[in-house]
């Protein structure tokens, strides 16, 4: 498995990394074989937050006796059960606390201001708390994760290390907008969605349904590629991974043999730059100002 550098970091993370949220409410054995099998194939990136239901507890519960053997990263912002209001300073504190017991660990490798407003950013309070934390040795490095003018200031302000953002075939804003500046910087960046939710596989999507937007947004891209919708995830997927600036790309899953089979598919290693264009130059042709990115 392919390793890149994050950004000014000194972690060098497999471009496949592991998103935490599907897991919420799995059996732990499952999840007990779904980690441990794809750690020991050279995935090395794990990503959940604190609203992703037990999932922290699971990781924690799966991977706390390998602590050495991957990076992790978590989130922090939302209440989720603890009795402040979201982005309450008090509350963030608590939270990363509890993050840590649950994920059995002194420290995380990273913690990212969970779909932080600008707003809330430019108060200060909320990224002092990360730095006190980082400060205490609960976590290595700080990042921002979210979407749209939100995320271009969080990367303007010069104190994130990571930038957590979605990037696929459906969702192009962050490339236009938000990844040259964080290239500029030299920030890690970690691609959320990266195949879009595999939404082209579905006949019809539900407008409440997580994955509508991005069902709507390709019924009018008509890439010809997702003519054989199997195959289109590993082009989506190598999309993500060939976009400038993008280091890792996290793909969630409860089904232990998904990983390896995601991991085959980049076998082919950076999508053609003639194709990468194609792709670009329809969502240029085709994107609406309201085609902005999904959190």
């Amino acid at each position: 498995m392919e390793k890149r550098k994050y950004g000014n970091t000194d972690m060098e993370v497999s471009v496949l990394g592991f998103g935490g949220s599907e897991i919420r409410g799995s059996g732990q054995q499952t999840v007990d074989r779904l980690l441990g099998s794809a750690v020991d194939a050279g995935l090395n990136l794990i990503d959940t937050a604190e609203c992703y239901g037990d999932s922290e507890e699971l990781i924690g519960k799966a991977l706390g006796s390998r602590r050495s053997d991957y990076y992790l990263f978590t989130k922090c912002g939302h209440s989720a059960g603890l009795e402040y209001p979201d982005w309450d300073l008090a509350m963030l504190e608590k939270s990363i606390d509890r993050s840590l017991k649950r994920l059995q660990t002194d420290y995380v490798d990273m913690i990212h201001l969970h779909s932080c407003r600008e707003e809330v950013l430019r108060d200060g309070g909320v990224i002092e708390v990360l730095q006190r934390a980082k400060e205490a040795g609960k976590t290595r490095y700080i990042g921002y994760s979210g979407d749209r003018k939100d995320a271009l200031y969080a990367v303007q302000t010069g104190v994130f290390d990571s930038l957590q953002i979605s990037v696929n075939i459906a969702d192009q804003e962050a490339i236009d907008l938000t990844l040259g500046e964080a290239v500029k910087r030299n920030i890690g960046v970690t691609a959320k969605r990266p195949i879009a939710n595999a939404a082209w596989m579905s006949e019809s999507v539900d407008e409440s349904d997580y994955s509508y937007i991005y069902w709507k947004r390709l019924r009018e891209l008509t890439y010809g590629f997702l003519a054989d919708p199997q195959k289109a995830v590993g082009t989506a997927l190598r999309f993500t991974l060939s976009t400038p600036g993008v280091h890792t790309a996290i793909v969630g899953t409860t089904k232990p043999e998904r990983w390896q089979q995601n991991a085959a598919l980049l076998s082919g290693g950076a999508l053609p730059a003639e194709q990468y264009e194609e792709i670009r130059s329809l969502w240029r042709s085709m994107a609406g100002a309201d085609w902005v990115g999904q959190t």
